[in-house]
């Protein structure tokens, strides 16, 4: 959210040389990289009950669902007042959440909700400071499945305990994500846990410790092709930190919103696919055209992401405006996307022996769906600008 961006500027952390540590998040909880959508990117702080309720809907007949979208994500602004007992209610937008998982969920689907460790959330709003266990036991009550946990006010709080302290102030911001995480575990409830802290600290080092499912990597994507790609082509050097029940985020999808062409869109999709990345839709579901729905529900492009091995992809060469990304696949394929970042066309050449497959390997085209065959070792495709082809390399 914007709100939360803003607030980086307002404590300057060192990025620590933090260890690798072991993994405290269920592993059989978000197996593959979670898939749903989230309100934020179209509906912000304008977000209600009959939105999400709209967003199951068409979820189910668009085909999304169909192509492995699960979760429906109420993002901030859902906060109502706390109780005499100190427990949380919605507020008028949302009359009933516990009807509102009920509907959900009646469509096959699973219901997300929004906090911050902070007293208030980025739109200001009740957060959990305080209220940990509280906060969680609602949440199962309810019949939540997922929670994004985000930073926000509790950064002066951090601020106040460990002034000028980067390390303690690590420390205590992990200290706040494992209580919640905790406390989400204590209900009994598989309750998949994101952590939504701007990718301080190196925190694919640690996320996983402290029962994160997923975190984010970096701070908010816009519906900009500069802004995406600023934030997707700079995902080197996180491969290792991704598997199986814990993902590293680059935020959410903005596939639809409109603020990017046909070919930019597909780049999104398709270099979000290579990082193994959450897809969580961000647009409206209501008003898509059949290119959004192409795009987002594209099954050759999402078998890539939810991937059972869990591997995340990687730069493999770089020349000029050009790029090719690679991912391993669980069948011993290869996902490769062939990236122009240029505002012209270019050919891209993808050199089977460079990536250790023989001459004669089969090649599928991801998005024209269809088999392609390489010449004497090579494959060559004109890639439009800022556009992608995308191929499953196979033996």
């Amino acid at each position: 959210m914007s709100q939360g961006r803003l607030l980086v500027a307002a404590l300057i952390l060192t990025s620590l040389c933090v260890p690798v540590v072991a993994q405290r998040s269920d592993p059989t909880l978000a197996a593959t990289p979670p898939m749903g959508w989230n309100s934020w990117n179209h509906f912000a702080g304008k977000v209600d009950d009959a939105d999400v309720r709209a967003a199951a809907d068409y979820m189910v007949s668009s085909g999304m669902k169909a192509a492995g979208y699960v979760y429906v994500n109420i993002d901030d602004t859902w906060e109502g007042q706390r109780d005499a007992q100190g427990f949380i209610h919605s507020n008028s937008k949302f009359p009933d959440m516990k009807a509102l998982a009920d509907y959900v969920h009646s469509r096959g689907l699973k219901l997300g909700i929004y906090s911050s460790p902070g007293p208030k959330t980025c739109a200001g709003y009740p957060g959990s400071y305080g209220h940990v266990q509280q906060d969680a036991q609602t949440y199962a009550k309810w019949g939540i499945d997922y929670l994004k946990y985000d930073l926000c006010s509790f950064i002066p709080i951090m601020k106040k305990e460990a002034p000028h302290d980067p390390q303690k102030q690590l420390a205590i911001m992990q200290d706040a994500y494992r209580q919640m995480h905790d406390a989400l575990a204590a209900t009994g409830r598989p309750i998949v846990f994101s952590l939504c802290q701007y990718g301080w600290m190196d925190v694919w080092k640690w996320g996983a410790s402290v029962g994160g499912n997923l975190w984010r990597t970096t701070g908010d994507i816009n519906d900009t092709y500069a802004r995406m790609a600023d934030i997707g082509f700079n995902q080197l050097g996180l491969a290792q930190y991704a598997g199986p029940g814990h993902w590293n985020d680059p935020d959410m999808l903005e596939v639809g919103n409109g603020g990017m062409s046909f070919d930019e869109y597909k780049t999104h999709m398709s270099l979000w696919a290579i990082l193994a990345a959450p897809l969580l839709a961000g647009n409206d579901l209501s008003k898509m055209s059949t290119q959004t729905i192409d795009i987002l529900t594209n099954r050759d492009v999402i078998a890539v992401d939810q991937d059972p091995l869990g591997k995340e992809g990687s730069r493999a060469f770089a020349v000029g405006m050009t790029e090719i990304w690679t991912k391993p696949l669980s069948d011993g394929a290869l996902a490769a996307g062939l990236f122009n970042r240029d505002t012209a066309p270019h050919p891209v050449t993808l050199e089977l022996h460079a990536i250790g497959y023989p001459a004669n390997a089969k090649l599928r085209d991801l998005w024209a769906h269809q088999d392609v065959s390489a010449s004497h070792g090579r494959y060559t495709v004109t890639v439009p600008p800022h556009g992608v082809a995308m191929l499953k390399v196979s033996r």
